[in-house]
């Protein structure tokens, strides 16, 4: 009885305030989540209705049912796997070798390129988004996968992390490797790659969601809806004089993040078994 009173003396206020705080920021967080869950199991009416509530008062699953009738879902759902898919697989592929070449390699103009890569972080996509149509319509691929993924097969954010974390491992690993008479790309496959996997995760999670979640980007490199992607999809069913018909967006949207929870629960644990890792293998 006396530990269980010294183990309640021991609780400061601060940490009491630190815990009311995570609880409201965890609130104000989730409060976008819980708005988007429950407007997609409301009836157009409730939705609609002033003063909005946050709860229904009579479940439904119209939104629901409308987004598989009222468009291609499958089709679409297929086609943001394969273009999410694509270049997140590209993109890892891309930025670890050059990562690799501006962290380990030494050769003439290696700074000036890394400053090349950063400073083309400045420049919003959207400044270049005219040329690469331009380019991707020359080339005919318009409404391709491969219009939508070539064109951010590499990316300077992923190039610039990748090689901030190879910078971190110790170099003694490549000069053992180089003794024994293996190859640059051996280095780079065979020990870079298996102690980089956190950082490889990290890039594919931010590439994977980033481009999932991507609605300009589809929208402008495909005009036909058998191409299009979930997000771009759910344009589709704006109504006449742009009425927004928000139960079924939010429905869809719902339908849209649900892969991202899985996924992400699939791969948190093996996300931080190997950064618990890092440098032993």
């Amino acid at each position: 009885m006396s530990g269980t009173l010294a183990a309640r003396r021991r609780i400061r206020p601060g940490s009491i305030a630190a815990l009311l705080g995570m609880l409201v920021v965890t609130a104000l967080v989730l409060l976008p989540i819980a708005i988007i869950v429950l407007t997609a199991f409301k009836p157009n009416a409730e939705v609609n209705a002033y003063p909005p509530t946050l709860a229904p008062t009579n479940w439904t699953l119209d939104n629901l049912g409308r987004i598989v009738t009222e468009l291609p879902f499958g089709r679409l759902a297929i086609n943001s796997v394969i273009f999410a898919g694509g270049v997140t697989l590209f993109a890892l592929v891309f930025d670890s070798l050059a990562a690799y070449a501006l962290a380990r390699i030494d050769f003439r103009g290696r700074k000036v390129l890394l400053i090349a890569i950063i400073a083309s972080l400045m420049i919003p996509f959207q400044a270049t988004l005219i040329p690469v149509y331009q380019l991707v319509a020359e080339l005919g691929w318009i409404n391709t996968f491969a219009g939508l993924i070539a064109p951010r097969a590499a990316d300077a954010f992923g190039i610039f992390l990748l090689r901030q974390f190879f910078l971190a491992l110790p170099l003694d690993l490549d000069n053992a490797a180089r003794i024994d008479g293996a190859s640059e790309f051996r280095i780079f496959r065979s020990i870079v790659l298996p102690n980089a996997v956190p950082a490889l995760m990290t890039l594919g999670v931010f590439t994977f969601v980033n481009n999932w979640n991507d609605l300009l980007w589809p929208l402008v490199f495909t005009n036909q809806a058998e191409m299009g992607t979930i997000t771009s999809g759910l344009t589709l069913l704006t109504g006449p004089g742009g009425i927004i018909p928000y139960g079924v967006m939010m429905a869809g949207s719902l339908i849209a993040v649900l892969p991202l929870v899985v996924g992400f629960l699939f791969v948190q644990r093996r996300f931080i078994d190997n950064i618990a890792t890092t440098g032993l293998k």
